[in-house]
C-alpha cells in the first residue's frame, strides 16, 4: 500500500510542481497587490494637486462617458481615498454601424476625482512586465496562467481546477507518507540543519509539509472553490446545506442588443437608494463600490469606506434592478444558510483577508512555502533518479 501511495505522491507532485510553484510565488506577491501597484505607478493612482472640490463619483463616471462615447463604466469606487484617483473599469459600447463592440485598447482608467480628467489607462492583466502592467499581470497569471478560452471552454478554470483537486487528494497522501513509523513521529517534524544539503532538502519537503499541512489543505480546497465553484464546490456543499440562489441565477441573460442599451435608472439614483436602504438596516458604512452587469441589467452596491480594509467575510452587498431600481437581492456576511457561510469563506480564506494584515502576511509565507515544497520535491525525485541510474 505504501509503495502505491509513494508512486501516486511522486507523480502527482511532478505534474503539479511547476504550476504550484508559479501559483505560490505569484500569490505571495498579489497578497499586497494594491500597495505594490500604487508604489510602482504613482502617476496612475495618485491624483495631481487641484484646488477644485471633489465631484461625486457618479458625476465623474458620467463625465467620462460623455467625453468617451464608445465606452461605459462598469465597475467603480464611490469615493477616492484621500489624494488618490478613481480607478474605473470600463467596457466598450456596441458600434451601431457594425453591430460589434468598439475597440478601446484599454479597460481601466485612472480619473482625477475633482476634474474628471483621465490620468492614465491600461489593459488589466495584459501580458507585460512594464511597471503599469506588472501587478495585474501577476494577478492574471496566478488565476489563469494565461491559458486561452477556446471553443466556448475556459481552459484556465478547468485546468487549474483539476490541479487544485489533485492537490487536495495529494495533501492526504503526503500526510500519510510523512509518518512511516508513528512511534517516531518526532522525526517527521524535525529539521536536521547540520546533516548536509541533501538531508535538509528532504526535511524541508517532509517536515515543512507536515508543519504547514492544515494551511496547505485550506489553500487547496479554496483553490477548488475559486476555479470550480459551480462545477464541483457548490454541488458538494449543497449535499450538506443548500446554498441560496443569487440574483444572477434568477434572471435571464440579455441579448447583445439589449446589453448595448443604457440602464433606465441612473447610477446616482441607485446609490441614493442603496444609501437609504443601508441606513434603514442600520449599517455603519456608506455605499463604497458600484458595479453594473449589462448581461443581467443588474447593479451591485458594496458597503464600506473606500481606502480601508475590511477583515472577515467582506462587505455587505445589495443588488438593484437596472430597469426599475427595485431591490433585487442581497449578500450579507453572516446571514444565510451554513452552505452560504461556507462558500463566502472561500475567497477571504484563500487571500488571507479574513484576518486583515496578519492574514495577508501568512498567505505570503504560505505562497513561498508552496514554492519551496514544489522545488524540494523535484530535487528529491531527481536525486533518486540519478542514484538509480548510477
Amino acid at each position: 500500500m505504501r509503495k502505491l501511495l509513494v508512486l501516486l505522491h511522486r507523480w502527482a507532485g511532478l505534474c503539479m510542481a511547476v504550476f504550484l510553484a508559479v501559483a505560490g510565488l505569484t500569490g505571495s506577491v498579489i497578497a499586497w497587490e494594491h500597495e505594490l501597484d500604487r508604489w510602482l505607478n504613482p502617476g496612475f493612482h495618485y491624483a495631481a494637486p487641484s484646488s477644485a472640490p471633489l465631484l461625486p463619483a457618479t458625476e465623474v463616471a458620467r463625465r467620462v462617458e460623455a467625453a468617451h462615447a464608445t465606452l461605459q463604466v462598469s465597475f467603480m469606487p464611490l469615493a477616492a481615498a484621500p489624494g488618490q484617483t478613481l480607478v474605473l473599469m470600463v467596457a466598450p459600447r456596441m458600434d451601431p454601424a457594425t453591430g460589434k463592440p468598439h475597440v478601446l485598447g484599454f479597460d481601466q482608467m485612472a480619473v482625477h476625482p475633482a476634474t474628471a480628467e483621465v490620468q492614465g489607462t491600461r489593459t488589466w492583466g495584459q501580458a507585460s512586465l512594464a511597471r503599469e502592467n506588472f501587478v495585474p499581470f501577476l494577478y492574471k497569471l496566478h488565476h489563469t496562467l494565461f491559458l486561452p478560452r477556446a471553443w466556448g471552454v475556459d481552459w484556465a478554470v478547468w485546468f487549474l481546477g483539476a490541479v487544485a483537486l489533485l492537490w487536495v487528494v495529494d495533501c492526504f497522501i503526503a500526510l500519510w507518507l510523512a509518518f512511516p513509523r508513528w512511534r517516531a513521529w518526532r522525526k517527521s517534524l524535525a529539521f536536521r540543519w547540520s546533516r548536509g544539503a541533501r538531508t535538509l532538502n528532504f526535511d524541508l519537503h517532509r517536515s515543512g509539509g507536515v508543519w504547514t499541512w492544515g494551511l496547505m489543505l485550506i489553500l487547496a480546497v479554496t483553490s477548488v472553490a475559486m476555479n470550480l465553484h459551480d462545477e464541483v464546490m457548490e454541488p458538494v456543499v449543497n449535499v450538506f446545506s443548500r446554498t441560496s440562489p443569487s440574483p444572477f441565477d434568477e434572471r435571464p441573460r440579455r441579448t447583445p442588443a439589449e446589453q448595448a442599451a443604457a440602464p433606465q435608472v441612473s447610477r446616482a439614483e441607485i446609490v441614493e437608494r442603496a444609501r437609504a436602504e443601508g441606513l434603514r438596516r442600520g449599517w455603519p458604512d456608506p455605499p463604497g463600490f458600484l458595479t453594473y452587469r449589462p448581461a443581467f441589467d443588474l447593479y451591485g452596491v458594496d458597503f464600506y469606506v473606500p481606502g480601508t480594509s475590511r477583515p472577515g467575510l467582506g462587505p455587505p452587498r445589495l443588488y438593484f434592478d437596472g430597469a426599475t431600481g427595485a431591490l433585487a437581492g442581497q449578500r450579507v456576511p453572516g446571514e444565510g444558510t451554513a452552505g452560504d457561510l461556507f462558500m463566502r469563506l472561500q475567497f477571504p480564506l484563500h487571500s488571507g483577508r479574513i484576518a486583515g494584515v496578519p492574514g495577508r502576511i501568512l498567505v505570503t509565507a504560505l505562497g513561498l512555502a508552496v514554492a519551496v515544497l514544489s522545488v524540494t520535491g523535484v530535487v528529491i525525485w531527481w536525486g533518486r533518479k540519478r542514484a538509480r541510474a548510477a
